[in-house]
């Protein structure tokens, strides 16, 4: 093969890995944000994200009332599985994103970016998720 023509598949191979880094750090779906609480993950918006005790890995244990006041963190239906990050199916056949196997939730009452009111709520059951 030419000298040319491995420098040029070179320069794709090059660009095909850098895209796809891009791509996958620009769909993650959460970032991290300092609190009072430390560096936590936190949701496009900015609102901290929580994990529950009583799920189980790879499984929301926060269904019916419970989802009302604790959200999840969506899932969309093309939504992919890499590294960390796994998509769960709910109960109601909704997806959600979990981290190291644990479902992801913002809090109802959290009000601003930054506000981690949920952490310990339920005599210590909900915890801010740490990365």
């Amino acid at each position: 093969m030419p000298r040319t023509s491995l420098k040029f598949a070179a320069a794709i191979v090059m660009a095909t890995a850098f895209s796809s880094l891009a791509l996958a750090q620009a769909t993650a779906p959460a970032k991290t944000a300092d609190t009072a609480k430390g560096k936590i993950l936190v949701d496009a918006k900015g609102m901290a994200l929580y994990t529950f005790d009583k799920d189980s890995a790879g499984k929301s244990a926060c269904n019916g009332p419970c989802a009302v006041n604790w959200p999840i963190l969506a899932a969309g239906a093309d939504a992919k599985a890499s590294g960390d990050w796994s998509v769960i199916t709910r109960d109601d056949g909704s997806k959600m994103w979990a981290y190291k196997g644990k479902p992801l939730y913002t809090f109802k009452q959290d009000a601003a970016p930054g506000e981690v009111k949920g952490d310990g709520f339920l005599n210590g059951a909900w915890h801010v998720a740490k990365p």
